[in-house]
């Protein structure tokens, strides 16, 4: 028997909407909480710890009836720096995103520095992404960096 016959889809199809594929297993939470989806009204299938060639294990999300706007897309690349998109239309693959870590990212991440004054006032964060592997933002106000171990989504 062939190798592709014996596969089988471990989470299901979606009509149409967006997969979010090759998460870090341990970074699955994070996206989900970023992106809002656990106060969304749409179906939402995921899986996790699942083989991956690339990551060694991996998640999945699969979202019904959801485009992602390019802002959601960068905060994906943040903590998902590998992820891919499928954009799903009637059961078939229509469009293939690859996140990218933005050059700058503004009102997604707290700043690091406590002092800040983004943290002390109601002020949008602003960073310059001084490094993307490992990553490492530079705070536009305080000028100090927060790196991938400190990060915080707002």
């Amino acid at each position: 028997m062939e190798e592709n016959i014996k596969k089988k889809l471990k989470v299901s199809a979606i009509k149409n909407g967006t997969v979010i594929d090759h998460i870090p297993a341990r970074n699955l939470f994070k996206v989900i909480t970023i992106l809002g989806l656990d106060r969304i009204e749409n179906q939402i299938t995921f899986g996790t710890n699942l083989e991956s060639e690339k990551l060694g294990s991996k998640a999945i999300i699969k979202v019904s009836d959801k485009c992602f706007e390019d802002d959601e897309i960068n905060k994906i690349a943040l903590i998902a720096p590998h992820a891919k998109l499928n954009i799903i239309r009637d059961y078939a693959v229509t469009e293939k995103k690859v996140v990218e870590i933005p050059s700058h990212v503004e009102g997604i991440v707290r700043c690091f520095n406590p002092k800040c004054i983004t943290n002390n006032e109601q002020i949008t964060t602003r960073f310059a992404v001084v490094s993307k592997a490992p990553l490492a933002l530079k705070c536009h106000y305080c000028e100090k960096i927060t790196d991938q171990e400190h990060l915080h989504m707002l």
